[in-house]
Protein backbone atom coordinates (compact mmCIF):
# COMPACT_ATOMS: atom_id res chain seq x y z
CA UNK A 1 0.00 0.00 0.00
CA UNK A 2 1.29 3.50 -0.81
CA UNK A 3 2.29 5.44 2.03
CA UNK A 4 1.46 9.29 2.78
CA UNK A 5 5.43 10.57 2.22
CA UNK A 6 5.65 8.36 -0.50
CA UNK A 7 1.81 9.85 -1.92
CA UNK A 8 3.33 13.43 -1.51
CA UNK A 9 6.64 12.62 -3.42
CA UNK A 10 4.74 11.24 -6.25
CA UNK A 11 2.41 14.73 -6.27
CA UNK A 12 5.32 17.20 -5.88
CA UNK A 13 7.04 14.86 -9.03
CA UNK A 14 3.77 15.63 -10.99
CA UNK A 15 3.55 19.17 -10.23
CA UNK A 16 7.38 19.92 -11.23
CA UNK A 17 6.83 17.79 -14.37
CA UNK A 18 3.52 19.75 -15.30
CA UNK A 19 5.19 22.94 -14.43
CA UNK A 20 8.20 22.41 -16.13
CA UNK A 21 6.35 21.03 -19.76
CA UNK A 22 4.00 24.32 -19.36
CA UNK A 23 7.30 26.80 -18.61
CA UNK A 24 9.50 25.05 -21.05
CA UNK A 25 6.60 25.28 -23.63
CA UNK A 26 6.23 28.73 -23.45
CA UNK A 27 9.61 29.80 -23.07
CA UNK A 28 13.15 28.80 -24.48
CA UNK A 29 15.40 26.33 -21.75
CA UNK A 30 17.74 29.27 -21.02
CA UNK A 31 14.97 31.74 -20.24
CA UNK A 32 13.43 29.55 -17.44
CA UNK A 33 15.54 29.68 -14.16
CA UNK A 34 15.29 27.34 -11.40
CA UNK A 35 14.07 29.81 -9.04
CA UNK A 36 10.79 30.29 -11.45
CA UNK A 37 10.05 27.15 -11.87
CA UNK A 38 9.81 26.15 -8.30
CA UNK A 39 7.78 29.38 -7.25
CA UNK A 40 5.47 28.61 -10.23
CA UNK A 41 5.30 25.20 -8.56
CA UNK A 42 4.61 26.40 -5.57
CA UNK A 43 7.38 24.38 -4.39
CA UNK A 44 11.16 24.67 -2.51
CA UNK A 45 14.52 24.57 -4.35
CA UNK A 46 14.96 21.50 -2.07
CA UNK A 47 12.36 19.82 -3.61
CA UNK A 48 13.64 20.53 -7.52
CA UNK A 49 16.81 19.15 -6.49
CA UNK A 50 15.55 16.28 -4.43
CA UNK A 51 13.54 14.58 -7.36
CA UNK A 52 15.81 16.08 -10.61
CA UNK A 53 19.06 17.18 -9.42
CA UNK A 54 18.11 20.75 -10.52
CA UNK A 55 16.74 22.41 -13.90
CA UNK A 56 18.28 20.09 -16.04
CA UNK A 57 17.34 17.34 -14.38
CA UNK A 58 13.40 18.40 -14.87
CA UNK A 59 14.29 19.40 -18.40
CA UNK A 60 15.43 16.08 -19.37
CA UNK A 61 12.49 14.36 -17.49
CA UNK A 62 9.45 16.55 -19.45
CA UNK A 63 12.16 15.53 -22.88
CA UNK A 64 11.76 11.87 -22.08
CA UNK A 65 8.35 11.77 -21.06
CA UNK A 66 7.14 13.39 -24.14
CA UNK A 67 9.37 10.78 -26.01
CA UNK A 68 7.18 8.37 -24.27
CA UNK A 69 4.06 9.73 -25.49
CA UNK A 70 5.03 10.15 -28.87
CA UNK A 71 6.52 6.26 -28.65
CA UNK A 72 2.86 5.17 -27.17
CA UNK A 73 1.04 7.70 -29.77
CA UNK A 74 2.50 5.64 -32.85
CA UNK A 75 2.47 2.46 -31.60
CA UNK A 76 -1.22 2.57 -30.97
CA UNK A 77 -1.75 4.25 -34.57
CA UNK A 78 -0.11 1.42 -35.79
CA UNK A 79 -1.70 -1.64 -33.66
CA UNK A 80 -4.78 -2.05 -36.04
CA UNK A 81 -2.91 -2.22 -39.17
CA UNK A 82 -1.71 -5.45 -40.27
CA UNK A 83 0.46 -4.74 -43.90
CA UNK A 84 3.91 -4.49 -42.66
CA UNK A 85 3.93 -1.13 -45.51
CA UNK A 86 1.06 0.00 -44.45
CA UNK A 87 2.14 -0.01 -40.89
CA UNK A 88 5.80 1.82 -41.82
CA UNK A 89 3.13 4.71 -43.89
CA UNK A 90 1.14 4.84 -40.70
CA UNK A 91 3.81 5.31 -38.03
CA UNK A 92 5.14 8.39 -40.42
CA UNK A 93 1.93 9.85 -40.57
CA UNK A 94 1.85 9.62 -36.60
CA UNK A 95 5.47 10.80 -36.51
CA UNK A 96 5.16 13.70 -38.28
CA UNK A 97 1.70 14.70 -36.90
CA UNK A 98 3.23 14.89 -33.58
CA UNK A 99 6.39 17.00 -34.42
CA UNK A 100 3.93 19.18 -36.07
CA UNK A 101 2.63 19.85 -32.52
CA UNK A 102 3.69 22.89 -30.55
CA UNK A 103 4.48 21.51 -27.28
CA UNK A 104 6.91 18.01 -28.79
CA UNK A 105 8.49 20.63 -31.62
CA UNK A 106 9.74 23.14 -29.40
CA UNK A 107 10.58 20.74 -26.10
CA UNK A 108 11.92 18.01 -28.10
CA UNK A 109 13.30 19.14 -31.29
CA UNK A 110 14.35 22.81 -30.94
CA UNK A 111 15.01 22.79 -27.24
CA UNK A 112 16.74 19.57 -26.70
CA UNK A 113 19.56 19.96 -28.90
CA UNK A 114 20.23 23.02 -26.59
CA UNK A 115 19.67 21.73 -23.68
CA UNK A 116 21.01 18.27 -23.41
CA UNK A 117 23.35 18.50 -25.81
CA UNK A 118 23.05 16.72 -29.04
CA UNK A 119 24.83 13.46 -28.20
CA UNK A 120 22.55 12.90 -24.85
CA UNK A 121 19.57 14.01 -27.11
CA UNK A 122 20.35 11.86 -29.75
CA UNK A 123 20.66 9.35 -27.51
CA UNK A 124 17.76 9.95 -25.92
CA UNK A 125 15.57 10.01 -29.05
CA UNK A 126 17.78 6.67 -29.89
CA UNK A 127 16.47 5.05 -26.82
CA UNK A 128 12.60 6.03 -27.17
CA UNK A 129 11.88 6.07 -31.15
CA UNK A 130 14.59 4.35 -32.58
CA UNK A 131 14.04 0.92 -31.38
CA UNK A 132 10.37 1.41 -32.98
CA UNK A 133 11.39 2.13 -35.93
CA UNK A 134 13.92 -1.21 -36.06
CA UNK A 135 10.81 -3.28 -34.78
CA UNK A 136 8.83 -2.02 -38.22
CA UNK A 137 11.47 -3.26 -40.00
CA UNK A 138 12.14 -6.33 -38.72
CA UNK A 139 8.12 -7.12 -38.67
CA UNK A 140 8.44 -5.72 -43.28
CA UNK A 141 11.52 -8.09 -43.70
CA UNK A 142 10.16 -11.16 -41.74
CA UNK A 143 7.49 -10.39 -44.37
CA UNK A 144 9.39 -10.24 -47.19
CA UNK A 145 7.69 -6.57 -47.70
CA UNK A 146 11.20 -4.82 -47.69
CA UNK A 147 14.59 -5.64 -50.31
CA UNK A 148 17.05 -8.00 -48.27
CA UNK A 149 19.67 -5.42 -46.43
CA UNK A 150 20.48 -5.65 -42.79
CA UNK A 151 18.02 -4.29 -40.47
CA UNK A 152 19.71 -2.37 -38.68
CA UNK A 153 21.40 -0.54 -41.76
CA UNK A 154 17.61 0.08 -42.64
CA UNK A 155 16.36 1.05 -39.59
CA UNK A 156 19.07 3.58 -39.28
CA UNK A 157 18.67 5.03 -42.75
CA UNK A 158 15.21 5.75 -41.66
CA UNK A 159 15.57 7.06 -38.40
CA UNK A 160 18.12 9.18 -39.74
CA UNK A 161 15.87 11.02 -42.69
CA UNK A 162 13.06 10.88 -39.86
CA UNK A 163 15.35 12.95 -37.22
CA UNK A 164 16.68 15.36 -40.26
CA UNK A 165 13.02 15.98 -41.47
CA UNK A 166 11.47 16.60 -37.85
CA UNK A 167 14.23 19.34 -37.62
CA UNK A 168 13.74 20.54 -40.65
CA UNK A 169 10.00 21.12 -39.67
CA UNK A 170 10.72 23.01 -36.63
CA UNK A 171 12.51 25.69 -38.46
CA UNK A 172 9.93 26.80 -41.01
CA UNK A 173 7.34 28.91 -40.72
CA UNK A 174 4.45 26.99 -42.44
CA UNK A 175 5.40 23.33 -40.04
CA UNK A 176 1.86 21.93 -41.40
CA UNK A 177 3.36 22.39 -45.34
CA UNK A 178 6.85 20.85 -44.60
CA UNK A 179 4.85 17.99 -42.69
CA UNK A 180 3.27 16.91 -45.35
CA UNK A 181 5.79 17.40 -48.11
CA UNK A 182 8.13 15.25 -45.48
CA UNK A 183 5.47 12.89 -45.66
CA UNK A 184 5.26 12.41 -49.39
CA UNK A 185 8.76 12.15 -49.66
CA UNK A 186 9.15 9.43 -46.82
CA UNK A 187 6.43 7.36 -48.62
CA UNK A 188 8.67 7.25 -51.77
CA UNK A 189 11.74 6.54 -49.65
CA UNK A 190 10.44 3.12 -48.56
CA UNK A 191 8.59 2.80 -51.58
CA UNK A 192 12.38 2.53 -52.67
CA UNK A 193 13.22 -0.73 -50.86
CA UNK A 194 9.89 -2.40 -50.37
CA UNK A 195 8.94 -5.26 -52.60
CA UNK A 196 5.86 -6.96 -53.48
CA UNK A 197 6.46 -10.20 -52.51
CA UNK A 198 5.45 -12.40 -49.60
CA UNK A 199 8.05 -13.64 -46.93
CA UNK A 200 11.26 -15.21 -48.02
CA UNK A 201 11.87 -18.76 -48.46
CA UNK A 202 12.60 -20.81 -45.16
Amino acid sequence: METLREKYAENTRRVLLDTGLRLFTERDYASVSAEELVRTAGLTRGALYHHFQGKPGLFEAVFEELERQAGEHIRTAIAPVPDPRERAYRAVDAFLDICAGHTYRHIVLQQGPIALGWQRWRELDQLHLGSLVLDIVNAALDAGRLRPHPADLIARAFYGALTELSVTITETDEPEQSRAQAAALVRDLIGGVVTGGGPPPA
